[in-house]
């Protein structure tokens, strides 16, 4: 690979610093070869001749091949909500994990 990229511990500080990780020293110099050995295969993959494989248009399911949707009776909101520990505003409270 002639166009190969290096990757030395600055890059990964940075980058860490922009996804407002904490690397230890030790974590630091691991991501700095794992990111090294993750961009040469991608690199590796960029590589390869693909002229002869046909884009693919559809990579998803067709909607025709799924089953269709049928209304079917369930639980009212009060059932639903009769076992919850905690209830706000008709749904069920759940407590906050991320805050701004």
């Amino acid at each position: 690979m002639s166009n190969a990229r290096t990757f030395d511990r600055g890059t990964v500080e940075h980058v860490a610093k922009l996804a407002a990780l904490s690397l230890s020293s030790e974590e630091a110099e691991r991501f700095t070869t794992e990111l090294a050995a993750i961009v040469a295969h991608v690199d590796e993959l960029a590589s390869l001749d693909t002229s002869d494989v046909p884009p693919t248009y559809q990579v998803c399911v067709p909607a025709s091949a799924l089953r269709p949707d049928v209304v079917v009776p369930s639980l009212s909101n009060e059932e639903a909500l009769s076992q919850a520990p905690r209830q706000s505003h008709g749904g069920f409270a759940v407590p906050v994990f991320v805050e701004g």
